[in-house]
């Protein structure tokens, strides 16, 4: 792993990866553990590590793990809960008050606007009264903040509850007792993950897009009812589990052992949420790198030829969440989408959730969203290609629909659905 040899290369390297969905560690260093040490308390740093938005925003204690994995990472324990009810929580009823303050916005009501950006004009006037421009002894300008008001810091906890997840810590397994019992089985999914990862280990974490991707799933229960799916890319299965709670099977696929492992943990974590709806999920290895399944008995997370065969002949459905980061990557994925499509007996939906991150890059010398890019390239050529077997139809979803998961459902967050038919005549 590198690491940073000075403050300017920590700077250029966080400038390089961007503000949005990613953080480098030379500002929010990661925790790792001693193994020598029985009770794990002696931090020590690395760089060069990324870390997911969802676990940004952690309670003001100390943290401490359940467990380090098979490569030493740290692993936490955390609970998301499913808001079936729209009196859950009070996070909830936030959420529900922005979009429906989006819904009046969007449907025209001219005077509820108008007289919004009146109250916020006298705010802002009440607020910057008696401040104005003062300089320092140098004559640069001294940037008078506003006074920050009661109702900015309430709305500030709201969001701060909406992102973080609740960390399992060492000798308060108890604590959680309580809780387990106040939220019904199926309220809770229960995910076990890291913190901070390097890149190639970004599978380890939660991701926002695979929170989107749940919730449309939730919200479109009934349209996957008993189908058989796959996920390319499932990391921490949280997707494959939501979806497994409607399809009939789920194939959750990845690449490395560690992570399949936990993927596996996971969905055993989490049985009682599949088991009224007798939905099935299965863990297996799938490398995009690769024009072949794995089916090598030996290795662990193979394919078996029946599976294979199940797979091709029932799928209809197949997902990816937040993959899309890595150009050599995302080339991969599109070209595994294209030979599975071609070898499914029936036509399939794709869906794809994607968070456009926002990068400076020293080549641009400006902000911009080269992996997006990418990938909406890729989309494109998808959408216009003509071998004469398989037509892709193509089109973003608009994310309009109920949200069952608390986080922060930012504008960057995008949803786009492909279906692939084969042609008639051919």
């Amino acid at each position: 792993m590198p690491v940073a040899g000075s403050v300017s290369d920590c700077f250029v390297t966080a400038l390089h990866w961007g503000l949005f969905g990613y953080c480098r560690c030379s500002f929010l260093q990661h925790i790792m553990v001693d193994v020598a040490q029985k009770e794990m308390d002696n931090p020590t740093f690395k760089s060069d590590t990324v870390l997911s938005d969802v676990h940004l925003h952690c309670p003001s204690k100390r943290h401490l793990m359940v467990r380090l994995n098979a490569v030493g990472q740290p692993v936490f324990l955390s609970y998301f809960r499913l808001l079936w009810n729209t009196e859950d929580s009070a996070s909830q009823k936030h959420v529900e008050g922005a979009t429906a303050g989006r819904e009046q916005q969007d449907s025209g009501a001219d005077e509820p606007c108008d007289k919004e950006r009146n109250n916020l004009k006298k705010e802002r006037e009440l607020s910057s009264e008696g401040l104005e421009a003062r300089l320092d002894d140098d004559g640069d300008l001294e940037v008078v903040r506003r006074p920050r008001s009661a109702s900015d810091l309430e709305a500030e906890d709201l969001l701060r509850d909406r992102v973080y997840p609740v960390i399992l810590m060492k000798g308060k397994e108890d604590a959680f007792e309580d809780e387990e019992q106040e939220y019904a089985c199926s309220d809770v999914v229960k995910i076990e993950h890291t913190m901070a990862t390097p890149l190639e280990d970004v599978g380890k974490q939660v991701w926002r897009a695979a929170f989107l991707l749940a919730d449309y799933i939730l919200f479109k229960r009934d349209t996957f009812r008993s189908c058989s799916v796959l996920e390319l890319g499932g990391g921490t299965g949280i997707t494959s589990i939501i979806m497994g709670t409607a399809a009939r099977r789920v194939y959750c696929t990845d690449v490395g052992e560690d992570l399949l492992a936990m993927c596996e943990q996971n969905v055993a974590l989490n049985r009682h949420l599949m088991e009224p709806g007798r939905g099935e999920v299965k863990v297996k290895e799938l490398d995009w790198l690769k024009d072949e399944f794995c089916t090598d008995p030996e290795a662990p997370y193979s394919w078996s030829e029946e599976e294979i065969a199940d797979l091709h002949d029932h799928c209809t459905v197949i997902m990816a969440a937040d993959v899309f980061y890595d150009d050599d990557l995302t080339d991969a994925l599109f070209r595994t989408l294209y030979r599975i499509t071609h070898n499914l007996r029936n036509s399939c939906t794709v869906y794809l959730a994607v968070e456009k991150r926002l990068n400076f890059t020293l080549r641009h010398m400006d902000v911009t969203c080269e992996a997006y890019s990418h990938f909406r390239n890729n989309l494109n050529d998808l959408e216009n290609l003509q071998d004469r077997k398989m037509k892709y139809t193509v089109e973003p979803i608009k994310l309009d629909f109920c949200q069952f998961l608390v986080y922060e459902r930012i504008e960057q967050l995008e949803l786009w659905k492909i279906i692939a038919e084969e042609l008639t005549g051919t």
